[in-house]
Formats: C-alpha cells, sequence, structure tokens
C-alpha cells in the first residue's frame, strides 16, 4: 500500500510493559512522523508505515526509534529501534499489533518479550462515559438470556453484577468473604462493592475494545444503589433507561429449579430464592417506581415467550445499535437461546 492518501486515522495507543527495559516500556502513540521511505521501497503516510498502522513513543525523544511498525521485508511486527539493534517481532499478517499472543525475542531484546495491550482510548485521560441500559427483574425473570443475546446479535456489552461479584468472590480478593456472606444470606452487596466493580469492568472494557453500549443486568438492585452510581458518574448525569422484566413468582419458581440441575449456583434452590425474591420487592422495586415516574422504565413481560421478548428488547435498543449488527442473521447460540433449535445434548 504506497501513497500517503487513503488511510483511516490511527486513533490507538499500545501500552507496552514488562521488557525491563526503560527505552522499551511505555506509552506508544499514533506517529507523527512525516512521510519516508522504508526499507522495502514503501512511502509512509502519516500514522502509518508500510501501510499498516504505527507508532512512536510517547516520551518525544525520537521519531519511530523506538517504535512499532510493521515490516513488510520480515512479515512482522516489530518494536525497535530503527538501526533494529533492540527488537522484539510477532510474524503475522495482523492489522493491528497482536496482545493475545507471546512475542519473539531477537537480536539484543531482553527476555521475556513484553506484554503489549491496545487501547482505544488515550489511556492518559479519563475514559469516555458508557452509554448505560439498567435491567431489572426477578431471579429468573429471563435478564441473563435477553443481555446474552443482545452482546452476541446487537454488539453490547453485558455486565452481570451477580456475575462480577461471584468473580470477585472466586478470586479471592479482599472483599471476597464480604461477598459470599451476602450473597448465601439472599442480601444485597454493600453499594461501594458492587459500583466499583461496575465502573472497573467498563473502563477496561470501553478501552481495550472501544465499544461502550452497556447492559448493566441487576443493577440498581436499590435507591442506595442508584445513588452510588450519581456519586462516581456525577450528580447531574442523566438517568439511564430501565427494561424491567416483569414476571410472576410461580413461573420464576419453575425457572430456577429447571435451571438449577445445571448451573451449580448455590442460591438456585427454593430457600434463596424465596430470599431473594423477597428481597427484590423490599429493595429494588422502589428503584423501579422511580424510573417509571422519570418516565425511563419499560416493562417487559417476560412470562411470555422469548421471541417475543427478544423483539421487544431489540426495539428498545434500536437506536444505539450499530447497523451492521441489527442486521446479522442469527446465530446457532442464538437460536437456542430463543427457543428455535435444540441445545446439543
Amino acid at each position: 500500500m504506497a501513497g500517503t492518501d487513503g488511510h483511516k486515522p490511527n486513533t490507538f495507543f499500545i501500552e507496552v510493559a514488562g521488557a525491563g527495559l526503560p527505552e522499551v516500556d511505555g506509552l506508544y502513540v499514533p506517529s507523527t512522523a512525516p512521510p519516508a521511505t522504508s526499507e522495502s521501497g514503501t512511502v509512509s503516510s502519516l500514522g502509518y508505515w508500510n501501510g499498516k498502522l504505527a507508532w512512536d513513543r510517547a516520551d518525544g525523544k525520537s521519531a519511530r526509534s523506538p517504535a512499532l511498525s510493521y515490516s513488510n521485508s520480515y512479515k512482522s511486527w516489530r518494536i525497535c529501534r530503527l538501526d533494529g539493534h533492540l527488537a522484539y517481532d510477532m510474524t503475522c499478517d495482523d492489522e493491528i499489533p497482536p496482545s493475545d499472543r507471546v512475542w519473539h525475542v531477537y537480536k539484543k531484546g531482553v527476555a521475556p518479550a513484553p506484554s503489549v495491550i491496545v487501547h482505544h482510548f488515550d489511556p492518559r485521560l479519563p475514559c469516555p462515559k458508557p452509554n448505560v441500559v439498567f435491567v431489572l427483574g426477578g431471579p429468573g425473570a429471563g435478564k441473563g438470556t435477553m443481555c446474552e443475546l443482545a452482546e452476541s446479535q446487537l454488539g453490547w456489552n453485558h455486565l452481570s453484577t451477580g456475575d462480577l461479584l461471584r468473580a470477585e468472590r472466586d478470586a479471592g480478593g479482599a472483599t471476597a468473604a464480604t461477598i459470599q456472606d451476602y450473597i448465601a444470606a439472599g442480601k444485597l452487596v454493600p453499594n461501594e462493592v458492587v459500583v466499583t466493580l461496575l465502573k472497573k469492568a467498563m473502563d477496561e472494557i470501553i478501552r481495550t475494545t472501544g465499544k461502550n453500549n452497556f447492559l448493566l443486568d441487576g443493577f440498581p438492585r436499590s435507591l442506595s444503589n442508584l445513588q452510588g452510581w450519581f456519586d462516581v458518574f456525577g450528580k447531574d448525569a442523566e438517568l439511564p433507561k430501565m427494561l424491567y422484566f416483569e414476571c410472576p413468582y410461580e413461573v420464576l419458581k419453575q425457572r430456577i429449579l429447571g435451571r438449577a440441575k445445571y448451573t451449580g449456583r448455590t442460591d438456585d434452590n427454593v430457600a434463596s430464592l424465596k430470599l431473594r425474591f423477597d428481597t427484590f420487592k423490599e429493595e429494588t422495586l422502589p428503584t423501579v417506581e422511580l424510573f417509571k415516574s422519570k418516565h425511563k422504565c419499560v416493562e417487559v413481560d417476560t412470562s411470555q415467550d422469548r421471541q417475543a421478548v427478544y423483539k421487544v428488547v431489540v426495539s428498545h435498543l434500536a437506536e444505539y445499535t450499530d447497523l451492521q449488527f441489527a442486521v446479522r442473521p442469527l446465530s446457532e447460540r442464538a437460536e437456542m437461546l430463543l427457543g428455535l433449535r435444540p441445545f446439543p445434548k
């Protein structure tokens, strides 16, 4: 790809860490080096080298040295000085530097090779704000199923407060014991724990994927949760839309007992369900009523068939759903979730 025109702007930032070499480790910003001719005779363009994206060091000490760029001669991404005496490489044809594989150490590079993280936004600046839809409903109301469908088919990010809390508990962190005690008792985990986990997860996803549409499954479970949200995102932040999945208790019970055979969750039993449902009525319904009073709540009857529920969900997410996702055909997994084909035995 010769020439200096026709490229999309390079807006990615690359973080390199673990080399143990100050001149290699650090933040690499989109190249601003002027057009030049590579060793293979290709003329570069702003932010590109050999037809692929290219980066300089953020400290401004030099242009492209050490730099991160693609070598047409070696068919590989390289982190090195222009003289090639200090370098790491990855032989591939990926459009951006791979972050999911171990790089190769060559010449005077020091083992082990550093890790590479791709940021869609400048990590030195505040993270862009997420576009959020809250999803609430009793245990077994179908929140997880519909959110999984929206993630896989519509490109939204699905964050379950329950999953985040269980993952944190299982990781054995500082709040693991507290989380376990509250989950086992069917009580709401302290507000600061929940909001902190959500903020951390959203920031990481936005920075590393560039996707900022989020369905928050099971949040806010209380008015206190909602206050914690505004404490983090600002008291003047716009109140997000809420999807409220409404379903009779008897239907919820049948679903919970039916899925207990497969989930292995310790709270999928009648006793825990009763505690969770009572907590939902006492703590969460007042939050739902607040959103209704603000005309920010969409009620969805999830006792009806899954295809009808999904159609309603799609319609209310359409405003922010990327068209390329909206028109894609259903995957096999989506058809299984919608009951259009059986799950494999």
